[in-house]
C-alpha cells in the first residue's frame, strides 16, 4: 500500500470504531487529546485512514501496558520526531555517498596514476 493511499481518509467513525474495535466515544475522546487526527470533510464529518488505524493499534498497544494518554501522546510524539530524523539521516548519508563518489570520480580525471609518472620521468632522463 502507498503512503498516499495509507492516508486515505475513507472510513465514517462508526465504521472506524467496528473495525478498530473500539466505541466511538473513544476515537472521540482520543482526538480531543490529540492522538488521532482524522481528516473533516466540508460538512465536518469526520473520516479515517489506514494510517489512523496504525496510530490506534499503537495507542491501544500503549495503554495495555498502562500508559496514560499523555504519556502515550508523548512516546507517540517522540516516536514521530526519532522517524523523521531516521529519514533525515538516511538522505544524508545518501547525499554524503554521493559526493563522496563524485571527489573520487574527479580525482580520476585530475590525477596520473604514479606507476605511469615514474616512467615517464625515467624516460625523460634517459633521452638528455
Amino acid at each position: 500500500m502507498t503512503e498516499r493511499q495509507q492516508h486515505h481518509a475513507v472510513y465514517v467513525i462508526s465504521v472506524f470504531a467496528e473495525i478498530a474495535g473500539v466505541h466511538p466515544q473513544t476515537l472521540r475522546n482520543y482526538e480531543r487529546n490529540g492522538l488521532l487526527k482524522p481528516r473533516r470533510t466540508s460538512g465536518g464529518s469526520r473520516r479515517f485512514s489506514d494510517a489512523d488505524l496504525v496510530a490506534l493499534r499503537r495507542i491501544q498497544e500503549l495503554t495495555n501496558q498502562g500508559v496514560n494518554l499523555e504519556g502515550v501522546k508523548r512516546i507517540m510524539a517522540l516516536e514521530a520526531e526519532l522517524a523523521a530524523r531516521d529519514e533525515r539521516m538516511i538522505d544524508l548519508a545518501s547525499e554524503a555517498k554521493s559526493n563522496v563518489e563524485q571527489t573520487h570520480r574527479q580525482y580520476r580525471r585530475d590525477l596520473v596514476p604514479v606507476q605511469n609518472t615514474i616512467a615517464l620521468y625515467i624516460e625523460a632522463q634517459r633521452r638528455r
